[in-house]
């Protein structure tokens, strides 16, 4: 084998890579040479991903179901992933703030048009037989839609509208997670109590909620975005891809959502019932809790019509 100039500028930035963390450049390149070469279906857990699927019923349409929501929970993480890139940056500059935020928008984008698939996608009268085996389990508690929700705007814009304005914000983070707006949805719309459905949510996510909301406080997209240079926080298309993402979420997102379970749960085939028990058209529809990540770059007649179109 001929050493190149290239091979060995290689081996030479190995040595050092090893020596960092004392460790020996050539033992591990002798374990190369027991190493299997990478295959598509090993990098990616191919089998471990389409093992994944568990159906409750003997209904076709239920896999379709099962399998749509699991990309949804995919795409959450990627949303996740690309605003942890600007959370956790200390001082993102503004290029690089404005190219994470338009793969959010992305990934969003894909996540509302994906409701022609749950719309169209199964049959009403499969859905209203198998989606009984599921209650008292709701969309209501994907965890990950919650934490995107803390890391995208200031705590108060996610408290319900109701107590928005006059809540104390000097009470610790569990008094303003008793006042979130989804709150409303966990309770039993006649007697006012937590129903077994957020419950159950509470009892698995609410330490790390706490923990979520308490971290975002300070580094949420929203104050990232105010760190930014003055004259770029005035940009027009800076400001445009802002709003995007807060129609997309808080509306488009929603309303394609709302439309898609009116079309199965009024269909008359059922009871017209929230598998979870909530009073599920107040809690999805935009303009009932009023939910708004970037409230400043909107004017005072869009906020006052926010989920009216």
């Amino acid at each position: 084998m001929e050493i190149t100039n290239n091979t060995q500028e290689i081996l030479e930035n190995l040595e050092q890579k090893f020596q960092a963390i004392n460790q020996k450049t050539e033992t591990h390149l002798e374990g190369l040479l027991w190493a299997k070469p990478i295959t598509y279906w090993d990098y990616i857990q191919t089998d471990a991903l389409l093992n994944l699927q568990t159906q409750r019923t003997t209904l076709p349409d239920e896999m379709v179901f099962i399998m749509y929501h699991q990309v949804n929970e995919l795409l959450f993480k990627m949303i996740l992933w690309e605003i942890n890139q600007i959370s956790n940056h200390q001082k993102p500059e503004t290029d690089f703030f404005t190219e994470r935020l338009m793969r959010i928008s992305r990934y969003f984008d894909m996540l509302t048009q994906s409701f022609d698939i749950m719309g169209d996608g199964m049959e009403v009268e499969q859905y209203m037989k198998f989606r009984n085996t599921l209650t008292p389990a709701s969309g209501f508690q994907s965890a990950q839609y919650r934490l995107i929700e803390f890391a995208s705007t200031d705590l108060i814009n996610l408290i319900d509208y109701r107590f928005r304005a006059t809540i104390d914000r000097n009470t610790p983070y569990e008094h303003a997670f008793e006042h979130l707006y989804w709150q409303a949805a966990g309770k039993d719309h006649q007697t006012g109590e937590k129903s077994f459905l957020i419950l159950e949510f509470e009892r698995k996510y609410k330490a790390l909620f706490l923990r979520e909301m308490e971290q975002y406080n300070t580094i949420n997209l929203w104050r990232k975005f105010k760190q930014l240079p003055e004259a770029d926080q005035k940009n027009p298309e800076l400001i445009k891809a802002m709003r995007h993402y807060d129609h997309t979420v808080n509306i488009t997102w929603v309303m394609g959502h709302l439309n898609a379970a009116k079309k199965y749960i009024e269909s008359g085939q059922g009871n017209g019932e929230a598998t979870g028990g909530s009073d599920w058209k107040k809690y999805m529809h935009p303009k009932y809790q009023r939910r708004i990540f970037f409230p400043e770059l909107w004017t005072e007649e869009e906020l006052e019509n926010w989920g009216a179109e």
